[in-house]
């Protein structure tokens, strides 16, 4: 499975984009049922978010949804945070 993360927004502006591909990895099956979970909470067109907030593009396995600070779900927030911190 292969989950990307684009992060755009935020004061600054500045975009930042991560990628994990789970094949081969022991915890495969953590990252799947996380990933499933916040993919079924997204929006299928970007939600209008709060000025200086970040808007987020998670695409699993092709399949692309979209979220925003500050209304993302436990499972986003967490998916997100682990892409953008052990992604390339």
């Amino acid at each position: 499975m292969r989950i990307q993360v684009r992060r755009t927004g935020g004061f600054a502006g500045i975009e930042r984009f991560a990628e994990v591909d789970t094949s081969g990895r022991l915890d495969a099956p953590e990252w799947h049922a996380l990933a499933e979970r916040a993919v079924a909470a997204g929006r299928s067109t970007p939600p209008v978010g709060v000025p200086d907030g970040f808007s987020y593009q998670i695409t699993v396995d092709g399949h692309t949804v979209y979220c925003a600070d500050p209304r993302l779900t436990e499972e986003q927030r967490k998916l997100i945070t682990r892409v953008l911190k052990e992604g390339a």
